[in-house]
C-alpha cells in the first residue's frame, strides 16, 4: 500500500522547530543556500562582470573579478535573507513563497537573522579590504536600500513598490565598474539606468501571473491596485525607456557595433513583446491567453544577451 504524506501546516502559519527537533543536516545546507535566492543572485553577477570588462576594455584580473563575485554573492545573499526574515508572515500565505525555509521550519527566524546580518558584515568587509572601499559602501548600500527601502517601507504601501524598490538590483552595475576603476563614469550610470527601467516590465508580468497571491496578503503589486490595461501600458513605457536608454552608451563613446547591433535586435523584440502584451490586455484577453510571463522570460534572457554584448564588445573594436 503507498502512503503519501501531506502536510498539515495550516496557510499563514510559520513552523518552528522545537529544540530537539530532527533537521537533516544536508538539507538544513540546502535551506540555507535558498536563503540567498541563487537564481536572483546569479542575474545579478550577469550584470556586475561584464561591466567589469567594460571597465577594463579588455580581460580585467581574474582574481578581482573572483573576489567581486564572491562579495556580490554574499551581500545580495545576505540581503534576500533579510528580506525572508521580514517576509516570513506574508510568505506563509503565498503559494509561491509557501516552501522558503523558513516558513516549513527548516531554518528559525533567528537563525536566519544572524545569517543574513553575518553575511552583510563579512561582504562589506571583503569588498572594502580586497576590493576597495567605493564597492563596500556602494555594495551597503544596496542591501540596506533592499531590506529597508524596499523590503520594511515600500513594499506593503505602494503600488510603485518595485519603481523605486527595484535601485537595489541596480547598484550592482555600478559595484563592477567600481572595482576595477574605483571610480564612476557615465557608462555606469547609463547601464544602471537600463537596469532601472528594466526592472518593472521584467516583474509586473510575473505579478500579473499571481495577482492573488499578493492580493491575499495585502502587498499593493501594481497588477493588484491597477487593470490588466494600465499595467500594459505602464510595461511598454518603461520598454521603450530602458530601449532608448540602452542606446546611448555606442554615441557617447563606450561601445562599438556590435553592442548596437544586440541592444537594437534584442530591444526591439522585447517592444514586440511589450506591444504584444498590450494588444492582448486591451482586448481584454485573460488566464493563460494573457500569455504575460512570456514577457517576464524573455526580460531574462534580453538582460543575459545585452551584458553579454556589453563584455564582448570592447574586443570587436
Amino acid at each position: 500500500m503507498c502512503v503519501t504524506a501531506v502536510e498539515s501546516r495550516p496557510a499563514g502559519v510559520v513552523l518552528t522547530p522545537s529544540p530537539g527537533a530532527h533537521r537533516p543536516f544536508g538539507a538544513r545546507v540546502k535551506a540555507f543556500v535558498a536563503l540567498t535566492k541563487p537564481r536572483i543572485i546569479e542575474l545579478l553577477l550577469i550584470t556586475t562582470i561584464p561591466v567589469m570588462f567594460l571597465a577594463e576594455q579588455g580581460v580585467p584580473s581574474l582574481w578581482l573579478v573572483l573576489i567581486t563575485t564572491v562579495g556580490g554573492y554574499l551581500s545580495a545573499g545576505g540581503a534576500n535573507a533579510l528580506n525572508m526574515y521580514i517576509d516570513r508572515d506574508i510568505d506563509a500565505l503565498m503559494d509561491r513563497t509557501s516552501q522558503r525555509p523558513l516558513v516549513t521550519g527548516m531554518v528559525s527566524p533567528r537563525e536566519c537573522l544572524a545569517f543574513g546580518i553575518t553575511l552583510a558584515i563579512v561582504s562589506t568587509l571583503l569588498f572594502g579590504f580586497a576590493v576597495n572601499w567605493l564597492s563596500a559602501w556602494l555594495s551597503l548600500g544596496a542591501l540596506l536600500f533592499y531590506v529597508v527601502v524596499y523590503t520594511m517601507i515600500l513594499k506593503r504601501r505602494t503600488s510603485q513598490n518595485i519603481v523605486w524598490g527595484g535601485i537595489a538590483g541596480c547598484l550592482p552595475v555600478l559595484i563592477g565598474w567600481s572595482s576595477v576603476t574605483n571610480s564612476m563614469s557615465w557608462a555606469p550610470v547609463i547601464l544602471f539606468l537600463v537596469m532601472f527601467f528594466w526592472t518593472p516590465p521584467h516583474y509586473w508580468p510575473l505579478s500579473m501571473k499571481v495577482r492573488e497571491d499578493y492580493a491575499r496578503v495585502g502587498v499593493p503589486m501594481l497588477p493588484v491596485v491597477a487593470s490588466n490595461k494600465v499595467v500594459a501600458r505602464q510595461i511598454v513605457l518603461y520598454s521603450w525607456l530602458m530601449v532608448a536608454v540602452s542606446l546611448l552608451l555606442t554615441p557617447l563613446g563606450y561601445t562599438g557595433w556590435f553592442y548596437t547591433l544586440v541592444a537594437l535586435l534584442a530591444g526591439g523584440f522585447w517592444l514586440w513583446e511589450a506591444h504584444g502584451l498590450q494588444n492582448r490586455a486591451k482586448a481584454e484577453v485573460t488566464g493563460a491567453k494573457l500569455k504575460e510571463m512570456r514577457l517576464f522570460h524573455w526580460s531574462i534572457t534580453y538582460v543575459s544577451l545585452l551584458f553579454v554584448a556589453v563584455a564582448v564588445d570592447p574586443f570587436l573594436r
